[in-house]
């Protein structure tokens, strides 16, 4: 059976520089300025937001941003820390807080009119997390939701990570554990190396699948992921064992949903993905991308676009008619 061709690499946006046409800066209530972009149908009535994931940057989005910007109104933030957003303390940096920042960057940027929020990885924890916080936007003003290789928790269940996650809660030696995640941190980013060969093949290895890990590809995300700074990384590591938005999927029922898994994803297996669309039910549509590793957005463009607006006519459809 062929495989599905590879796209061409996308040139990304540098993270620095003035900020492009379209740039705002939206302020938490707890005083982080966030880096927001409004691009695509300025006219159009829908809006679509989308979260990037973890130490990435809105311009890992870069290509579903061509393939929709002509037909809805865009809006791409950097969450905390990443990008060209500022940066928070340790204890703020949760994916509780990332789901608040994207609902002060909604209520910031598109105050009336429905949207879809869209996210990748961490930003789909990010979208899960604001449909608990304030589920009654949620099929009124939130009329779709687009969760591409994310989970609703359970990531550090299993494996022997999971054993090791347990046995140091267990001994009561978590909060110790990362107070010297935090504490090392500056002192290894200080020393370290970026673009290294080693980097690559751990990029390789976690966010590629069977057959979509283009050199081209495999450098620009490990040139994308090491932009963001250890301490940045290791201060959200905690909330990725703590993660669970299991009851947030009660709210997404209220909506269209689709959920692209992809079937070599390390970090967010395909399985966490089925469990989403099972939960979430018969509004809930599962897209697998075979072969295809964590980037699946970048390496499997075609598939992912179509997911996407596949999504977007089932919102389109259920919109009320004017007249």
């Amino acid at each position: 059976m062929p495989t599905a061709p590879v796209p061409p690499s996308p040139s990304l946006p540098a993270p620095t520089g003035p900020p492009p046409p379209g740039s705002r800066t939206v302020t938490t209530d707890d005083g982080v300025p966030l880096h927001v972009e409004v691009d695509g149908n300025l006219s159009a009535s829908l809006t679509v937001v989308l979260s990037h994931g973890f130490t990435a940057r809105l311009a890992e989005w870069e290509l579903q941003r061509a393939a929709l910007r002509d037909r809805v109104r865009l809006v791409l933030w950097d969450q905390r820390g990443h990008g060209r957003s500022g940066w928070t303390r340790l204890t703020r940096a949760t994916i509780d807080r990332t789901g608040r920042d994207l609902g002060q960057v909604l209520d910031a940027t598109t105050p009336t009119g429905p949207v879809v929020l869209a996210g990748h990885s961490m930003g789909g924890m990010s979208v899960l997390a604001l449909a608990r916080q304030r589920p009654e936007l949620f099929g009124d003003r939130v009329v779709g939701a687009f969760l591409l290789a994310t989970s609703a928790g359970g990531l550090v269940e299993t494996g022997l990570l999971g054993l090791a996650v347990k046995v140091v809660r267990a001994l009561h030696l978590l909060t110790l554990y990362l107070r010297f995640l935090e504490l090392i941190a500056p002192l290894l980013e200080r020393f370290r190396r970026r673009g290294t060969r080693i980097g690559r093949r751990v990029v390789r290895r976690l966010l590629f699948g069977a057959d979509d890990a283009d050199l081209a590809n495999v450098r620009l995300v490990q040139a994308l992921l090491e932009e963001t700074p250890w301490p940045v990384a290791m201060a959200f590591y905690a909330t990725f064992l703590d993660h669970d938005e299991t009851a947030a999927l009660e709210v997404l029922r209220k909506v269209p949903v689709t959920v692209v898994a992809a079937t070599h994803d390390r970090l967010t297996p395909a399985a966490h993905g089925r469990a989403i669309a099972d939960t979430v039910g018969e509004n809930a549509e599962l897209v697998v991308v075979p072969g295809a590793g964590h980037s699946v957005n970048l390496t499997r463009t075609a598939a992912v676009d179509q997911a996407f607006h596949d999504l977007l006519d089932r919102v389109e459809q259920r919109a009320p008619k004017a007249g």
